[in-house]
């Protein structure tokens, strides 16, 4: 009897893994092919030149942060439209001095608990209210010189956020391969592919422009560690539309080892839980009694796998599948794998089809058992701010 209860149990819960991995892979799958479309920038309504705060919040970032601060001076749009500020958490002394020699501003904060969101709003409270926009980077990032001229044309279109296309600028490692290519699977997909279909981008969290008061106001509602997600809730929730500008680029360091990539990724699923629980039924009730499509959708995203969890659990039940169900149920396994699969590679660039991204693939075991081992340390990372560590300067391979 127990026997026939322990089988009933297993096949229950295959059906409920079943429905999961299938609705999954199919959200997956629609949004790939919607990205392999082209998007037409919508028409400009105004030829404004905005004045822009591009705001480089950092937290013990001395070995990147001046390089950086140079690169954003760098920009084909009017130097007296715009105005680079890092914000510093925690500078040596000799940093801050050859910021300062910089023409930038410099706003040193200090917190108990530091966070992105806290060094934001503290800023913003100093800062006059003379900006149009604002662009928020990450103090890793290095900007293509017509960053703030698309930006400030992706604006004129008459939104007012907008997600530029965030690339690596270092692939020395396989895990920062692997990372990159995670980054324009997620681009694709999560950005352009929702585009096409006419729904919000995905912001990411760096490379991303405001319209400044807007920005401010939903801004300083915000303390949390995972403030761009909670932004980008916030502003579909009050039906904002985010647009994608793919030609908009940004460089960013991926991760190299693997304890920053535990770090980092165990931050961005105890984040997922969190918006998950705290917003679905507000997201649904949107959804059912005003139509909001963009804000269920985003809530909703939060309850999918990390696309390395969705093609490794499909790929370890399928094989199991073969070994102790009926052949046919199988097959339905092994096709969600290979959807899962095509979804994924052809939301990758063609040029990271190389032989160095071959080698980088023989990782993905070693970062599937990261990732699960990360799912053991998600309520600890709830408590804390995971500071990723950035040391790379240039080197813009992709």
């Amino acid at each position: 009897m127990a026997k026939h209860y322990l089988i009933f149990f297993l096949q229950i819960f295959e059906v409920i893994l079943f429905i999961y991995f299938t609705v999954a892979a199919l959200y997956v799958f629609i949004f790939s092919i919607s990205g392999l479309f082209y998007y037409p920038q919508k028409k400009k309504i105004d030829n404004k030149k905005r004045k822009f705060a591009v705001l480089i919040p950092g937290y013990k970032e001395d070995d990147v942060i001046i390089d950086v601060a140079r690169n954003a001076l760098n920009q084909d749009y009017q130097s007296t439209h715009f105005e680079i500020i890092v914000i510093a958490d925690s500078f040596q002394q000799q940093t801050l001095q050859k910021l300062k020699e910089l023409p930038i501003q410099v706003i040193e904060v200090s917190f108990e608990k530091s966070s992105k969101a806290r060094a934001l709003n503290k800023t913003m409270s100093i800062l006059p209210d003379n900006y149009d926009a604002v662009i928020i980077l990450d103090a890793d990032n290095i900007l293509a010189t017509n960053f703030i001229t698309l930006m400030n044309d992706a604006l004129s279109t008459g939104f007012v956020a907008v997600q530029g296309h965030r690339k690596s600028k270092n692939c020395n490692t396989p895990f920062a391969i692997l990372d990159s290519v995670s980054e324009e699977i997620n681009n694709h997909i999560f950005r352009k592919g929702h585009r096409v279909l006419g729904l919000s981008s995905a912001l990411i969290g760096s490379g991303m422009a405001f319209d400044y008061k807007l920005f401010k106001e939903y801004m300083s509602t915000i303390d949390s560690f995972g403030e761009d997600k909670e932004l980008e809730i916030k502003l579909l929730k009050h039906n904002n539309t985010i647009e994608y500008c793919e030609n908009a680029c940004v460089y960013d360091e991926k991760v190299q080892k693997t304890n920053v990539f535990l770090v980092q990724r165990t931050r961005w699923l105890a984040n997922q839980l969190i918006y998950a629980k705290d917003y679905f039924f507000s997201s649904l009730k949107e959804l059912i009694i005003h139509g909001n499509i963009d804000y269920f959708d985003k809530v909703f995203q939060q309850f999918l796998p990390p696309r390395i969890f969705l093609v490794g659990f499909l790929f370890i039940i399928s094989f199991i599948s073969l070994f102790v169900n009926p052949i046919i149920v199988s097959l339905v396994w092994i096709g969600l794998t290979v959807i899962s699969t095509i979804s994924l590679l052809i939301s990758i660039p063609l040029n990271y089809f190389n032989s160095q991204t071959l080698k980088a693939v023989l990782y993905l075991p070693q970062g599937f058992v990261f990732m699960l081992g990360s799912l053991f340390r998600i309520f600890k990372a709830k408590q804390n701010f995971g500071h990723t560590i950035h040391t790379v300067q240039h080197d813009k391979k992709h």
